[in-house]
């Protein structure tokens, strides 16, 4: 049976807009390419009740009005972004493209990819020809797993289309899956707000940690300067430290194969990665200055995902703290509602069941991630020393990063 859509990878970009379609009343196709996204058995049933369906058959692309691609575009050894699952999808798509399709790619990419490096694919495989047989345009995804604030339906989709007529066959899409549509020039200048947008964050959140290491040094409360520096009305945006960067939104320290780094992306990231061992530094000092090491400490690890409230552990700090740790000699446990079991350097980590009585028990306890289920102010009251590098906890109440 046709459908209206077919989204092309199942994963963090791909799964959301396949809900947000289905909720539209959008029929739609789910084709899998790379690793699935975690999607609980009612919200699947939701979606199949509602006009999803999987499809096995390549050839049910062929049978859509629009196609996005949402294959992950991850870093390869070398650092460069990992074409290859995106060209499979590419490659794939064109053996059933038919005349007047609406392609859209929204996996994160260098600016020049849909032009210089889909197009030709996608031409390849099906003797069609873009922009006069069929559309294609790029549009940046902007996905914020949990927030129940932004929506995909509150949120402005950037469309950037081959020529005018793509970038309006993309906006009317898209129109039905949001309030506000902004047209780019192009491809190129909509794969670059993406380029933007993901290290505007990055470039941020380095200042901020550069600042909290400061600030320790100093004596100053950076909790405090923050508060005071946000009720600023014009020219700041609050970002808080942490004890690490994670996500799939990973720094795109590189312009494109053939521009020049981005060099302040590149320092940003030397910041951030350097979190995690900053953690450890001022784990260990709380504990020499409490009489113990490091080697033989209790350590307990509250929060293991990327974000609260939020099962993903993509890119998360705790693997890296809690591997240090491991390599000082510490015994290290942890507690998350959100996951179950928990493994590093293939061994299992032990989750703790009753939270109070393990901060209690705990040498250290160091809180990685604000799930909306901690009672901060009781952790506070039973940890015997308790490391905050979130900033959650009451002032005094703890020892902030």
């Amino acid at each position: 049976m046709p459908a209206d859509l077919a989204v092309i990878g199942l994963g963090q970009l791909g799964l959301p807009l396949a809900q947000a379609a289905v909720s539209a009343g959008i029929s739609t196709l789910g084709y899998q390419c790379g690793d699935p996204a975690p999607l609980a058995a009612a919200d699947l049933r939701r979606m199949l009740s509602t006009g999803f369906r999987p499809a096995t058959n390549p050839a049910e692309l062929g049978r859509v009005r629009t196609a996005v691609i949402c294959a992950p575009t991850p870093r390869g050894a070398d650092g460069a972004l990992d074409l290859g699952q995106l060209a499979d999808a590419a490659r794939t798509l064109a053996a059933h493209l038919r005349p007047h399709t609406t392609v859209i790619l929204e996996s994160p990419v260098y600016p020049g990819t849909t032009e210089e490096f889909l197009r030709p694919l996608l031409e390849e495989g099906s003797g069609l020809r873009a922009g006069r047989d069929f559309h294609l345009a790029y549009s940046p995804s902007r996905v914020d797993p949990g927030n129940r604030d932004h929506t995909p339906a509150n949120t402005p989709k950037v469309i950037g289309g081959l020529t005018p007529a793509c970038t309006e066959s993309a906006a009317a899409f898209y129109g039905r899956l949001t309030d506000k549509v902004v047209r780019a020039r192009g491809p190129r200048e909509a794969e670059t707000v993406q380029l933007l947008e993901t290290n505007y964050r990055h470039v941020n959140i380095a200042l901020v940690n550069e600042m909290a290491v400061l600030c320790h040094d100093l004596g100053v409360d950076l909790w405090d300067v923050i508060r005071c520096a946000e009720t600023k009305p014009f020219g700041f945006q609050a970002f808080r430290p942490g004890p690490g960067v994670g996500g799939h939104a990973v720094p795109r320290d590189l312009a494109g194969p053939r521009t020049r780094s981005l060099r302040m992306v590149e320092l940003a990231q030397q910041v951030n990665n350097h979190m995690p061992q900053y953690v450890i530094q001022r784990a260990a000092t709380l504990l020499n200055e409490h009489g113990k090491s490091a080697r033989g400490a209790r350590v307990l690890l509250l929060g293991i995902t990327y974000k609260p409230d939020h099962a993903d552990q993509q890119g998360s700090p705790a693997k890296e703290i809690a591997t240090r740790l491991m390599e000082l000699g510490a015994a290290v446990s942890y507690h998350d509602p959100l996951v179950p079991s928990w493994s590093i350097l293939d061994r299992p980590v032990p989750r703790v069941d009753s939270l109070y009585e393990a901060a209690a028990d705990a040498d250290l306890t160091i809180l990685l991630q604000q799930h909306r289920t901690y009672d901060l102010q009781g952790l506070s009251v039973k940890a015997q020393l308790l490391l905050d590098t979130r900033g959650a906890t009451p002032t005094g109440a703890a020892h902030r990063l």
